[in-house]
């Protein structure tokens, strides 16, 4: 089985390549760009399968994907990526990419998924492609502590300073504190107004 690598990381390429080599069966080429990937399928091409570097010199977005295609004669084109997220995979898989391969695949995993695609088949792993994205931080939260989010949320709640104070172990004079430091940092009139903003903002 003929594979093309095409990735601007020499250690990546070396990798792959021993870990197919090693497995046996597999004729490997590798290149370190698109346009030298380019040459070399118009050359001594089709392979039985292409593995582009996402993010390499050359590689213009998902069209570069279907260029790749075209050059390798239909035959199964799949994109490798350090960076590129679940979003950019699922959007690879429907333009008719053969695969999405992590660069943190275990080398088991990756000869098996290469095997896969040569049959004609779509890989993706499962973990990564159903991880669940990080939430964007709420821009009020990177204002404040900790602990002015926790008497916060108690304003939210409609607690008293007391009860706050009781709630998180601490002096009520200290909750006065904290109240006014966070009426000062929302530009907030009173309590209940540092109370609503947070609600709007969506903080709690």
């Amino acid at each position: 089985m003929r594979i093309l690598i095409a990735d601007d990381h020499e250690l990546v390429r070396d990798t792959i390549s021993a870990f197919l080599k090693h497995e046996g069966g597999f004729e490997v080429t590798s290149t370190d760009d698109y346009f030298k990937a380019t040459k070399i399928i118009t050359e001594k091409g089709p392979f039985d399968l292409v593995l582009l570097d996402y993010s390499m010199p050359g590689m213009v977005g998902l069209s570069t994907l279907e260029d790749a295609r075209e050059r390798n004669s239909g035959k199964p084109v799949a994109l490798i990526s350090g960076a590129a997220d679940k979003g950019v995979a699922q959007e690879a898989l429907a333009a008719g990419a053969a695969g999405f391969l992590p660069k943190s695949m275990a080398a088991k995993s990756l000869i098996s998924a290469v095997k896969f695609m040569i049959m004609g088949e779509q890989y993706a792993p499962i973990d990564f492609m159903t991880a669940e994205e990080p939430e964007d931080e709420n821009p009020l939260r990177s204002l404040l502590s900790e602990r002015e989010i926790q008497v916060l949320e108690g304003l939210c709640k409609g607690k008293s300073n007391k009860e706050i104070a009781r709630d998180l172990n601490l002096q009520e004079v200290t909750i006065k504190l904290h109240v006014k430091t966070l009426c000062r940092k929302l530009s907030a009139k009173n309590r209940t107004q540092a109370a609503i903003i947070a609600k709007e903002e969506g903080l709690f």
